[in-house]
């Protein structure tokens, strides 16, 4: 790890972070070029929703300033969902995500949860599942040969020990697939 020492809090007990995990939020998508957080009102929303009960919502303090946080909800009985995670750019690549993600599995784990499942999207053509009309007969093989053409963060999550069990191909827009991952916890 490149960085110094860190905290790591629950946002849900620290509401005085809340409206800067709302801005690193909306600012680290729209700088990649993602509108789906375009403003503080819908940026504030998602992180009312990641800290409500019975989500965990914890972020990474470097000194008493907010580098980073993840969220994880239900979506099934023993299986959750990590969204989002989002870490300030410029401190991006230092190992902050890794850490934040091995600090939600350890209370993940602790909360009886056994698996961890994910979405990232592929919505600027950053692997090369964009690159092909995906269908019933080539799914499997692009799945299984997918690369990184550029910075797309599934190979982050496959670092982190997810694996990828799924795509829907289309699913914003043409050729701009969602990639599934999923990591056992048990």
């Amino acid at each position: 790890m490149v960085f110094m020492k860190y905290t790591i809090i629950d946002i849900a007990e620290e509401p005085g972070y809340r409206s800067t995990a709302a801005k690193i939020l909306m600012e680290t998508f729209m700088d990649k070029g993602i509108s789906a957080w375009p403003d503080m009102p819908s940026a504030m929303q998602e992180v009312d929703e990641c800290v409500a009960k019975p989500n965990i919502c914890i972020g990474l303090l470097l000194g008493d300033v907010l580098a980073g946080w993840v969220g994880l909800r239900p979506l099934y009985k023993k299986t959750w969902e990590l969204h989002p995670l989002v870490v300030v750019p410029h401190h991006q690549g230092k190992g902050i995500g890794r850490v934040l993600v091995r600090e939600l599995e350890k209370k993940a784990r602790a909360s009886g949860i056994i698996g961890v499942v994910l979405g990232t999207d592929d919505e600027h053509h950053k692997t090369s599942i964009s690159q092909v009309q995906i269908t019933e007969e080539n799914i499997f093989e692009e799945m299984k040969k997918i690369s990184n053409i550029n910075r797309h963060p599934y190979e982050f999550y496959k670092k982190c020990g997810y694996m990828i069990v799924g795509i829907v191909p289309n699913a914003n827009g043409m050729n701009k697939p969602d990639i599934w991952m999923w990591k056992n916890l048990a």
